[in-house]
């Protein structure tokens, strides 16, 4: 039996009493048993009508109720079907998710070695800076250098045609010079002439240095008496008088001659332009 069973069963014995007390009532204090009974009997028709009614609401209680169970069974079936279905979904979705964390951590990973590579390249790149500064810098000091040797080379080959003209004019002169000598009865053999070996009296000035400071070119000549061989003093007077080397003439034009540096310089010091060259040091020191 169902609860709004148990509710009208309740009802209709409450009122049974009720209809019992009344009629106790009745029987007890009335006069007009006849008309007291017809009254009974019409409230226990009314009782009776009220208790089909009530029957018939119970009926109608329980074809609701019954038909609210198949609608809550329904919904309960229809619930325990979405269940499922987010169950499913929650399923799946876990699922992606772990997909998910596992593709993350694929990707962090490969984030990671991107980026240690990338430091690597980076450091590489700077690396390969370096080293390509370090050969501009190279080249740059090759292209220097070569300017220099350039530079050089017409010297050399100025010097060289100044030597080949000088060695012809010295050629003729000597030829010429023995020629006299034969004439004038004396010989031709150098050897035999004294003092050549020792320079004159001269003083000049330096008039350019190379760039390794071992050939100059100076301010006095064969016209002031010197010729390749001769071994000339390098000296510095200001701003302190000091002496710096000794240089051979190897190359002489009438009014310069080219002088290479014999041995070291003093404490290393740089030949500059303007430094003084003399065959004797008395009273330039």
């Amino acid at each position: 039996m169902t609860f709004v069973g148990r509710i009208l069963v309740f009802v209709i014995m409450i009122c049974a009493l009720v209809f019992l007390g009344i009629s106790t009532v009745v029987f007890t204090t009335a006069t007009n048993w006849k008309e007291a009974t017809a009254k009974e009997q019409k409230k226990v028709q009314d009782l009776q009508t009220k208790n089909r009614d009530a029957t018939a609401a119970i009926d109608a209680a329980k074809k609701d109720l019954a038909a609210a169970k198949s609608t809550h069974e329904a919904a309960k079936k229809e619930l325990d079907n979405r269940i499922a279905a987010l169950e499913t979904d929650t399923t799946r979705l876990n699922g992606e998710l772990t997909q998910s964390r596992t593709a993350l951590e694929v990707a962090q990973q490969n984030a990671k070695t991107a980026l240690d590579e990338a430091t690597a390249r980076k450091q590489e790149t700077d690396v390969l800076r370096e080293q390509k500064s370090a050969v501009e810098k190279q080249a740059n000091e090759y292209k220097i250098r070569q300017t220099e040797l350039n530079d050089q080379i017409r010297i050399l080959t100025r010097e060289r045609d100044v030597a080949k003209k000088n060695n012809e004019d010295l050629r003729e002169r000597v030829a010429k010079f023995s020629q006299l000598l034969r004439k004038n009865g004396l010989s031709d053999d150098i050897s035999l002439v004294k003092g050549i070996e020792s320079p004159p009296t001269v003083h000049g000035k330096v008039l350019r240095v190379d760039a390794q400071n071992r050939t100059l070119e100076i301010s006095i000549g064969s016209d002031d008496g010197l010729v390749p061989g001769h071994q000339l003093h390098l000296f510095r007077k200001k701003p302190s008088a000091q002496y710096l080397v000794e240089v051979t003439i190897i190359k002489t034009d009438p009014d310069q001659a080219v002088a290479r540096v014999i041995g070291k310089t003093v404490n290393g010091i740089k030949i500059q332009e303007g430094d003084d060259v003399s065959s004797t040091l008395r009273s330039q020191l």
